[in-house]
């Protein structure tokens, strides 16, 4: 069926995407103000980047510059819609279901409908740059066209396919997961870039060479390079490069009907038998509750532990703290400007995530609640939470320090900043805990803020307050270790830094927990109050 009515499918849907964007902007000034401002810095940046690479036409090593830019780009397009599954209603093709349809048909109208929007302008934008900077010719100028219009098609394409593959997976509990997870990959591929920015200014374009030469061959950025080819003169090597796009767009477009036809005629979990599922939900779970020690420190552990594996924020934040907490020391380190002693950032990072660990558990708090009736009780709890952190974060920041000093090859600092390391740790620990008696806040489930608007006094004193004082706690080790290192005869005791570093963290992190228990105990229904608003 291609027609709807007397209108032809494709027009239908391209109508449908702009009133469901129409009607989205209605929803709140809000909303509009944000897609305005978002549109006019999209297309800025694009206008920019456009100069940019009508700048560089001529330039030496400008075809690597250029197919490493367009094979980025078709990256970007692939793991879109795995990290944005809500940023377009069109990707979720399940909801088309119960129109008659063909796959077919189907998949060309939403094709078209994918050209509509910022992201395709600014994709075009990039590759018109591209085929400028590379055509030099009337027959480049004349292949420029095709190539320009089926780099785009296969950049489309593919994150339509990888969207329809992985459907089931975006619309689940773990695709909002991946969602959440999406600023930590965007400042990691920016750390990334700028690495690598930085690298290419010291070493010049040409490094790219022996990538570029393989990536030429790679759809989409072959149809680019078919362009600089025949600016060449090799009309073969084009010709081969732009069959290779045209199959890569029909593979992912037979791919793409693929999914289509089995997402709109499979059964899904809804028709499935209830028994079956049910029986498979009851697996027994791992070895993990024998690995931890037994009565309630072990029950609070393996909770915890779970907490961060399934909880979308919890989980977010954590994997947010490891990747920044490894990023700052090694990046530093690999550019050169690092000090060994960035390897203590990522204990601080690790270290609050035992602030305001109440919060996570919100309004089933009350359950928690019921079983703490004395001081001993909420002890025990405060230790179980703190071991469970402790079983991530100390080898996690040892790996961390192990790297940097090797990175850097500052072998002989390694036990004290290992030790700075581990006090700081149990500052975090002790500060952590009696910040979450004393300032306790809610975390809302749903959005993407961190603490109800009301709470964010009781957050910055409970995240910011919880540093500077874990700061103030772990200055005998910093000023110790300051002193070894400008004292003449200190450096042969730096060792010691290790194991007092570490005793003096476990102590500190021990009296933490001793002072937050009463407080705990006696203000249960506060804290309830406190944790459940959001």
């Amino acid at each position: 069926m291609t027609t709807t009515g007397s209108t032809p499918l494709t027009l239908t849907v391209v109508q449908l995407k702009l009133t469901l964007l129409r009607n989205g902007l209605r929803q709140s000034g809000g909303r509009r103000a944000a897609f305005v401002t978002s549109t006019v810095l999209v297309l800025l940046f694009a206008a920019l980047q456009l100069l940019g690479l009508i700048a560089l036409r001529g330039s030496a090593h400008v075809a690597s510059l250029v197919v490493l830019l367009v094979a980025v780009l078709a990256l970007g397009w692939a793991v879109m819609p795995l990290f944005f599954p809500s940023g377009d209603e069109t990707l979720d093709p399940t909801r088309l279901v119960m129109l008659p349809l063909r796959p077919r048909p189907l998949v060309r109208a939403l094709l078209v409908s994918s050209l509509v929007g910022i992201g395709p302008l600014f994709t075009l934008c990039l590759l018109a740059g591209s085929v400028i900077d590379l055509a030099r010719g009337t027959a480049a100028v004349v292949v420029a066209v095709p190539a320009l219009a089926l780099a785009l098609l296969v950049c489309v394409a593919l994150a339509r396919a990888v969207a329809a593959a992985n459907i089931r997976l975006l619309s689940s509990r773990r695709g909002r997961d991946l969602a959440v997870l999406s600023g930590l990959v965007i400042a990691v591929g920016a750390q990334l870039v700028n690495f690598g920015a930085q690298h290419l200014g010291s070493s010049g374009l040409g490094q790219l060479d022996p990538l570029a030469e393989v990536l030429r061959w790679v759809p989409p950025a072959s149809a680019i390079a078919a362009v600089d080819a025949v600016s060449a003169g090799a009309y073969g090597e084009a010709a081969a490069q732009l069959a290779l796009s045209v199959a890569a767009l029909i593979a992912l477009l037979t791919l793409w009907e693929r999914h289509l036809t089995r997402l709109m005629t499979a059964p899904d979990g809804s028709t499935l038998d209830a028994a079956g599922s049910t029986a498979a939900r009851e697996r027994p779970s791992g070895g993990l509750a024998r690995l931890l020690p037994g009565g309630r420190t072990g029950t609070v552990m393996e909770r915890s532990l779970r907490y961060i594996w399934r909880n979308p924020k919890t989980k977010a934040a954590w994997v947010t703290s490891l990747a920044i907490g490894l990023i700052v020391p090694v990046f530093n380190a690999l550019q050169g400007t690092g000090s060994v002693y960035f390897a203590c950032f990522a204990a601080g990072m690790l270290g609050m995530q035992m602030s305001n660990q109440f919060g996570q558990d919100t309004s089933a708090f009350w359950m928690v609640a019921a079983t703490i009736s004395d001081t001993r009780d909420a002890y025990v709890e405060l230790r179980g939470r703190a071991l469970a952190l402790l079983v991530i974060t100390l080898p996690y920041t040892t790996l961390v320090t192990v790297l940097t000093a090797a990175l850097l090859g500052a072998w002989g600092r390694l036990p004290e900043v290992l030790g700075l390391s581990l006090a700081l740790l149990g500052m975090m620990l002790a500060t952590g805990a009696w910040t979450s008696a004393r300032f306790p806040y809610s975390i809302p489930q749903e959005g993407y803020k961190n603490v109800v608007p009301s709470q964010a006094g009781l957050a910055f004193l409970s995240i910011f307050g919880g540093m500077i004082a874990a700061a103030l706690l772990a200055s005998p080790v910093i000023a110790l270790t300051i002193w070894l290192n400008v004292t003449p005869h200190g450096d042969p005791y730096t060792w010691l830094l290790l194991p007092l570093g570490a005793a003096y963290g476990a102590a500190t992190a021990w009296a933490g927990l001793k002072l937050a228990a009463p407080r705990t105990a006696t203000k249960l229904p506060e804290i309830l109050t406190a944790v459940s608003q959001g």
